[in-house]
């Protein structure tokens, strides 16, 4: 048994020698992850580092990226939204566009005005002036055939009760009168 103990301590220089050998003779390459916008070209690779390169469209170059744009976290709500959105707090009675208090209603035209200025902003070919006559004419179009069905339902009524009054007369023994 003595000799075994003495060769333990030569069997475990040999396994801690091993990796040690492994490790000093291929090292691992450096891994180079790069972001290149458009028609940029991407970077050689060299004998110690792998480049690789993930191809972005010119238009994110100096965007913010991604997953930091959207946010629902109340902290990135613009200032002007907040502000705009205590104005109309607790707002009620003359020009507030409310049934509360007297007068509330009065704000309604200001606001259907703001909002049709609004839409004029953001579409500068709108032409109130034009809408507003395509939508007389094509009501118009349509009210001679509408005041032709009304008449003609009128008549039919009319018809009915004349009809309707002359059985009354004749049960009752009258004479029928001739009222139109």
């Amino acid at each position: 048994m003595r000799p075994f103990i003495a060769a333990l301590p030569m069997l475990a220089g040999l396994a801690f020698a091993t990796p040690a050998f492994a490790q000093d003779s291929a090292p691992e390459p450096k891994m180079n992850m790069v972001i290149i916008y458009g028609d940029d070209q991407c970077p050689e690779s060299s004998d110690d580092t792998i480049t690789v390169c993930a191809r972005k469209a010119e238009s994110e170059r100096f965007r913010i990226p991604e997953p930091l744009r959207e946010s629902v976290s109340p902290q990135n709500e613009a200032w002007n939204n907040k502000v705009i959105a205590y104005e109309t707090v607790g707002r009620s009675g003359t020009a507030s566009c409310s049934p509360v208090g007297a007068g509330g209603f009065t704000g309604c035209t200001g606001m259907l005005l703001k909002q049709a200025a609004g839409d004029k902003a953001t579409d500068p070919n709108v032409k109130f002036g034009q809408l507003i006559a395509e939508e007389r004419a094509k009501r118009l179009s349509t009210i001679d055939d509408d005041a032709a069905e009304t008449q003609a339902a009128v008549e039919q009524q009319e018809e009915q009760l004349e009809a309707r009054r002359k059985l009354e007369e004749q049960a009752s023994g009258q004479a029928p009168s001739s009222k139109p």
